[in-house]
């Protein structure tokens, strides 16, 4: 009896550094990259004398890292201890067994509580598998002279190893793997704990995929926020969850008290009483279902120029609120008002859509076709200038909010739109059908975001080719946690090639 899990991926296009604190919002879009969790027994059968164990096994094997860990699970207080090298732990998830099985010990009664001990005591077998749109390929694809495009990236077997990537012309490994900033350890996180949690009979997550509101998630939320929360060692917005979990959405954090309990358990407080509080907390994050309009599609162009690091950077812009508040609060009200008005302009540009679709539809093929410069001329009658006019207002929003992020990214003496970045940014902005074009989340050297209109798309992907710019395959995904039917490792592999043609 295998339970397969997976989460999506994320691309914060609006809210970066603001939604750190409430009551800003951010707009963040899942994607189709998504992290699998397949969860099983370790073994066949419950061995005869294993009543009187104290402690169960857990497996936790990741095959594109070619690591596999065995721990020891503690019966009694949950507590997880690797008994393989420490190069091989992974926190996330290992937070999450923890947190996943002292969640199912704290809301079960009697009966159920042994049926769980059955199980546990039968071993857990967890492998993670990640989509290959997480990672940074692009050494590996210039190493076997292939061309920067998504056909080469499409080429590439599924899952594929991430153990290292290699140097073009070298045989130099680096010493972490390389990401595209899509939010690997929450979705990770996030798939591990619903398998869990449904294999366990705490959630059912049959329908979770056609109704966000199913209680169901919000336990698979809180259990995911607070796991990651402790693994990463510090309290974050959690908007990656937050999309893992439910998929597109606005969001406004939660207060980072709640998981005071969770805390508490770093300092001695016993997980199961830990649990209680957390399930009982109140927890106030703000999401309201959001996708991109029709017609619209969200890709993702790497660069080449290497991540960053978005806690080093978080702190260099929180040093910077303290020694300048004035500055500093004028330039978040700024940043706040241009967030706002390119929501309101997305917003507006779906109900355009849904009440005048052939308007819509006439006008964004047209614009598709055309550079921003050219779209004026398509308000003919009022009708179509309504939606040209949302098209330059959403334009004019996103220029605004690179500008206050550079001021601050200034201000701040870090990189938040490099000139690297700010020149690639302007190229893509120029580009025929392109409405938008950004950095997400925290800014920096990770993967860059264009919206396109109609098919406009692919032409931008052949033209951030000749930048030396690797377009990759991934697209928005209003999805979050889904149930999966079959492990993804035995699906079409066409799939991944399809998506070159979208």
């Amino acid at each position: 009896m295998a339970v397969i899990a997976s989460a999506p991926g994320k691309v914060l296009i609006t809210g970066g550094y603001l939604i750190l604190e409430r009551p800003n919002a951010g707009i963040v879009l899942s994607t189709n990259a998504r992290f699998y969790a397949i969860v099983r027994p370790l073994y066949d059968e419950i061995k005869p004398d294993c009543w009187a164990w104290a402690w169960t096994d857990v497996k936790l094997t990741s095959p594109q890292l070619s690591r596999e860990s065995m721990y020891k699970l503690s019966l009694q207080n949950f507590d997880l201890q690797c008994v393989c090298s420490s190069e091989s732990k992974n926190p996330f998830v290992e937070q999450g067994v923890q947190y996943a099985v002292a969640t199912a010990h704290s809301i079960f009664d009697t009966e159920k509580k042994e049926t769980l001990n059955k199980l546990l005591l039968q071993g857990l077998d967890i492998m993670i598998l990640g989509c290959n749109d997480f990672y940074s390929y692009r050494n590996q694809i210039e190493a076997r002279g292939l061309r920067l495009t998504q056909e080469s990236l499409a080429a590439l077997h599924p899952f594929a190893s991430i153990t290292f990537n290699e140097e073009a012309n070298s045989q130099s490994c680096k010493p972490e793997v390389a990401k595209t900033g899509l939010g690997s350890s929450a979705a990770m996180t996030t798939a591990v704990v619903a398998a869990l949690l449904h294999y366990f009979g705490v959630v059912d997550l049959s329908s979770s995929s056609k109704d966000k509101e199913c209680p169901d998630l919000d336990v698979v939320h809180i259990i995911a926020q607070t796991a990651h929360c402790i693994a990463q060692g510090k309290v974050g917005s959690g908007f990656d969850v937050s999309s893992a979990v439910y998929g597109s959405q606005r969001y406004v954090r939660f207060s980072p008290e709640v998981l005071s309990s969770a805390q508490d358990v770093m300092q001695g407080m016993p997980l199961q009483e830990a649990i209680s509080d957390i399930l009982k907390a109140k927890w106030n994050h703000e999401r309201m279902n959001f996708s991109l309009p029709p017609l619209m599609s969200l890709l993702l162009g790497e660069p080449g120029t290497g991540g960053s690091s978005t806690p080093s950077m978080v702190g260099s812009v929180k040093k910077w609120q303290k020694s300048d508040p004035q500055k500093s609060q004028e330039t978040w009200r700024k940043l706040s008002k241009a967030n706002s008005e390119l929501e309101t302009q997305l917003n507006n540009l779906s109900r355009l859509a849904k009440e005048q679709w052939d308007v819509y539809k006439c006008v964004i093929g047209s614009c598709s076709k055309k550079r921003s410069e050219k779209w004026i001329e398509l308000a003919t009658e009022p009708s179509k200038e309504a939606v040209v006019n949302s098209l330059f207002g959403a334009r004019t929003a996103i220029l605004d909010i690179r500008n206050h992020m550079r001021q601050m990214g200034e201000a701040a003496g870090i990189p938040i739109e490099p000139e690297s970045q700010s020149q690639l940014l302007d190229a893509t902005m120029n580009m025929g059908g392109v409405l938008l074009a950004g950095i997400p989340g925290a800014g920096g050297f990770d993967a860059i975001f264009a919206v396109t209109l109609g098919d406009s798309g692919g032409n931008v992907a052949t033209a951030w080719s000749s930048l030396n710019v690797l377009a990759l395959l991934v697209r928005e995904d209003p999805r979050g946690v889904s149930l999966e039917s079959s492990d993804p490792r035995t699906k079409d592999v066409t799939a991944g090639i399809s998506a070159v043609h979208v």
